[in-house]
C-alpha cells in the first residue's frame, strides 16, 4: 500500500497527537495478531525468529510483542542478534572492493547463536554476548544470562534472523519479518520511498546512539541494500507473518532532526548527489514535533525518549 501525502499533511496540521495514536494504535493490531500465532505456536517451540532490513523496528517490535504476551501471562525474553557479531578483524568478510562487508551473515557468530538456541529449548541458562559498536569488537563481559522456563518464550531478532543456518536448525520456530513497506505517493508519484524511510532512521539513530557520522553511515547505504538483496530479502517468503513498520506520520516527524544531518554531508561525500536528491522531499512534508510521539513508539528506537532501553 502507499501513503497519500495529502492526508498525512492534512492530519499532521489539524491533529497531529490524534494522527500518531491512531497510526500506533493499528500497529498494536498487528503486534496482538502476533502473540496470537505465538501462543498457538509455543508448545511446538519456544523460540520466535524476527528478521528485516536495518532501520525497521525490529527491537522495538520484539518488545511490544513481550509487552502483550506478558498481560496474557505468557513470560517473554528479547534476544538481539546484534550482540552475536563478531569482532572485527582480518578474516572478516570483505566486499568485491575490499571494505569491510558488515551486512553479510559471516559476522554474526551463527555457530554460538545455535547452540545458544539448543540450550535454551531445553531450559538451560546462557550468556548473551554484549557488543560495543563503537569499538566494532564483543565485550568481556555478556549483556545478560537468561533461561527459559516451562511457558518462557524468546523473541531472537536481526537482520539475519531468517537465514538458512537458523531456520534449518530451528523449523518449529515462529518467523517473522519486519520492513518499513509502504511508500509515499503525491498525485500518484512516489515522493518519499519506503526504503529513505530506513535510510533516515540508520542516519538518525547512528548519530545519535552510535558515534556514527551521518557522511559515514550514507557511505555504508550502498552495500547495506546490496546486503539486503543478497541475505535478508531472499528469505522473508519463509516469514509466517510479515509487519510494515512504516508509518504515515513517520516523515513528518523525523524530518527537522534528519534535515540537519544531511545538510551535515560535506559536497564530495560519497554519493552525496543521491543523497541530494532525497534531501528535498522532506519540504514537502508539515513538521510534527518529534515529542508529541507516545513513549512506546517504534519511532523512540531512533530518536530517543521513548520507554524502552536500546543502547
Amino acid at each position: 500500500m502507499a501513503f497519500l501525502l495529502d492526508e498525512i499533511n492534512a492530519r499532521a496540521t489539524s491533529d497531529p497527537s490524534g494522527f500518531i495514536r491512531e497510526c500506533d494504535a493499528e500497529f498494536d493490531l498487528k503486534v496482538r495478531h502476533v502473540a496470537d500465532m505465538i501462543e498457538k505456536n509455543r508448545e511446538k517451540s519456544p523460540i520466535v525468529l524476527m528478521s528485516g532490513p536495518s532501520g525497521s523496528g525490529k527491537t522495538t517490535t520484539s518488545k511490544k510483542i513481550e509487552e502483550e504476551l506478558k498481560k496474557r501471562g505468557v513470560n517473554t525474553l528479547a534476544l538481539s542478534m546484534d550482540n552475536y557479531f563478531r569482532t572485527i578483524s582480518d578474516s572478516s568478510p570483505r566486499t568485491a572492493d575490499g571494505e569491510l562487508d558488515l551486512e553479510s551473515p559471516k559476522c554474526v557468530d551463527m555457530e554460538l547463536l545455535s547452540e545458544h538456541f539448543y540450550h535454551l529449548s531445553r531450559g538451560e541458562a546462557i550468556d548473551v554476548p554484549k557488543y560495543l559498536f563503537a569499538e566494532h569488537r564483543r565485550s568481556e563481559t555478556p549483556s545478560q544470562t537468561i533461561k527459559l522456563g516451562k511457558n518462557d518464550i524468546v523473541v531472537a531478532e536481526g537482520i539475519h534472523a531468517l537465514n538458512d543456518d537458523l531456520t534449518a536448525a530451528n523449523p518449529d520456530a515462529l518467523k517473522l519479518y519486519i520492513s518499513a513497506r509502504s511508500n509515499v505517493e503525491d498525485d500518484g508519484d512516489v515522493c518519499f520511498k519506503a526504503t529513505w524511510m530506513r535510510l533516515v532512521r540508520r542516519i538518525v539513530r547512528d548519530k545519535l546512539f552510535r558515534g556514527a557520522s551521518p557522511e559515514y553511515t550514507f557511505g555504508l547505504w550502498a552495500n547495506v541494500r546490496r546486503g539486503e538483496k543478497k541475505n535478508i530479502s531472499p528469505f522473508k517468503d519463509k516469514a509466517d507473518w510479515k509487519f510494515d513498520s512504516a508509518f504515515p506520520y513517520e516523515v513528518c516527524v523525523m524530518k527537522t532532526v534528519a534535515k540537519q544531518l544531511f545538510d551535515e554531508v560535506p559536497m564530495g561525500a560519497e554519493r552525496f548527489e543521491e543523497l541530494k536528491s532525497i534531501a528535498p522531499a522532506f519540504d514537502l512534508f508539515e513538521a510534527i514535533d518529534p515529542k508529541l510521539l507516545l513513549p512506546d513508539s517504534l519511532l523512540t528506537e531512533f530518536l530517543g525518549g521513548g520507554k524502552y532501553k536500546y543502547h
